[in-house]
């Protein structure tokens, strides 16, 4: 475990003199020291990690559920659903095509449509506080896009649990979804309106004692919530989603984001060591279609909303790139597929798609205005401010 840390800190403290985001590097230092790399191997069964796994995807999504506030739907909501519900119709629905066209099975194409059309959350943010772009008038639109998406990943993996825990029959299929809807359902209602309670109960000035209590509620709620057929990833977000909007909120955002950046490491580890390098080959082309696929729906998804917020050639291109990055729900998607059986491929795909991509987005968005001054009025814009700079004598 040491090792493990040791190893994810070294790459991601190298590639952040480069500009990369730490998620592919975790990832990468994974494959490095995992059974199928030659060299070192610091682990040869992954499985030995696979508790720390689980609490880092459990502490992933409970951060996530914190950081999202029901006010957010309240304010700009009819533009952020329409630019968001836009994202995800041309992102879910190409993601879903693709995986029919693959033709490895329904539920593969299900779980590679939200692979291909979840942005990620964690690198996406990244980006546009390293850029110094966070007061743009285009990043609330961004983050808005990140919050319905947040919610439709809520719905798609309860949806998505029944279908791949694989129930012998039709009838079996709708008792799962329907035990799994009701739980869903209930953490729903308590997030609405049992906050006030929940707020008394974890009130405490003693920071351990909140630690502990807030620990203990996201894990537990985590495992009846896979009992019920819920991804326990799913309980921790709601769970999230009740404290954050406590007065203890922001005490615990605060002391939850070492554990979630620790543990986190760990989920994105442990990921590498299940991914053989040698299958990658096998799904190159696979991983490259999908890669240019996700580029020209983001490219549209930007131009979408960019005329719902009557946005410029820049904004656009600003959009476009910072949504492109893919990241921990892709692996998130990644691990429910392994532990369902489904077809091989998909893992060392899903690795590939997502390493990629993270690495990719970060350099696309600082790089945004290439792309500006391809779409509709960015050549105009380039033409005037070089008029500007053009000095005059009277």
């Amino acid at each position: 475990m040491g090792g493990a840390f040791l190893a994810a800190a070294v790459l991601a403290r190298l590639g952040g003199r480069i500009g990369l985001p730490t998620i592919p590097l975790f990832i990468l230092a994974g494959i490095l020291l995992g059974p199928h790399t030659p060299g070192y191997t610091l682990l040869s069964n992954p499985h030995d990690l696979e508790m720390l796994s689980a609490l880092g995807l459990v502490l992933l999504l409970f951060y996530l559920g914190l950081e999202f506030h029901m006010d957010d739907l309240k304010t700009g909501g009819r533009k952020m659903a329409i630019a968001g519900g836009t994202y995800l119709v041309l992102n879910v629905g190409a993601g879903l095509i693709f995986g029919f066209a693959l033709g490895w099975g329904t539920s593969e194409a299900l779980v590679l449509a939200g692979v291909l059309g979840i942005s990620s959350s964690a690198i996406v943010t990244k980006i546009l506080v390293d850029l110094g772009r966070i007061g743009n008038p285009e990043t609330r639109p961004i983050l808005g896009i990140i919050v319905v998406e947040d919610v439709f990943l809520a719905l798609y993996l309860a949806a998505l649990q029944p279908i791949l825990s694989g129930a012998d029959s039709l009838s079996a299929a709708l008792i799962d979804g329907g035990k799994a809807f009701g739980f869903l359902l209930l953490l729903a209602l308590a997030a609405r309106f049992g906050t006030k309670i929940i707020g008394k109960l974890m009130n405490t000035k003693d920071d351990e004692l909140l630690v502990i209590s807030f620990l203990g509620m996201a894990v537990f709620v985590a495992g009846v919530s896979e009992m019920f057929g819920v991804a326990d990833a799913i309980g921790a977000f709601m769970v999230g989603l009740m404290l954050g909007s406590t007065s203890s909120g922001d005490r615990i955002l605060k002391l939850v984001h070492p554990l979630r950046d620790a543990f986190g490491a760990i989920f994105f580890f442990a990921f590498g060591l299940s991914i053989d390098p040698g299958d990658l080959p096998s799904v190159l082309w696979p991983v490259l279609a999908a890669v240019v696929l996700t580029l020209a729906m983001n490219i549209a998804a930007g131009l979408a909303a960019a005329k719902v917020y009557s946005f410029g050639a820049q904004a656009t291109s600003n959009i476009a790139t910072t949504l492109v990055a893919r990241g921990e729900f892709a692996l998130i998607l990644a691990t429910m597929a392994a532990a369902a059986g489904l077809d091989e491929r998909l893992s060392p795909f899903i690795a590939g798609y997502v390493l990629l991509l993270a690495v990719l987005a970060p350099l696309a968005a600082g790089r945004s205005h290439w792309l500006a001054r391809i779409l509709p009025g960015g050549r105009k814009k380039d033409d005037n401010q070089d008029q500007e700079q053009v000095p005059v004598s009277v």
